[in-house]
């Protein structure tokens, strides 16, 4: 019994600490983009490559 002296507020503690840190990956967007990763896997480098720098010679003729 006098285990959960110790025992309850570490529970407490650690959910509070699990708690914080879902909010903070919450607030700094860790959750905004969920499929791109996951469609990032599926495309080769060299489209990529090609596409990254397509994007580049966009920014650089306007």
């Amino acid at each position: 019994m006098s285990a959960l002296i110790y025992l309850i507020p570490v529970a407490l503690l650690l959910g509070l600490l699990g708690l914080v840190a879902f909010l903070w990956a919450l607030k700094s967007g860790q959750f905004e983009d969920l499929d791109g990763a996951a469609h990032r896997v599926l495309l080769d480098e060299e489209e990529e490559d090609e596409a990254a720098k397509n994007e580049s010679d966009r920014h650089h003729r306007s």
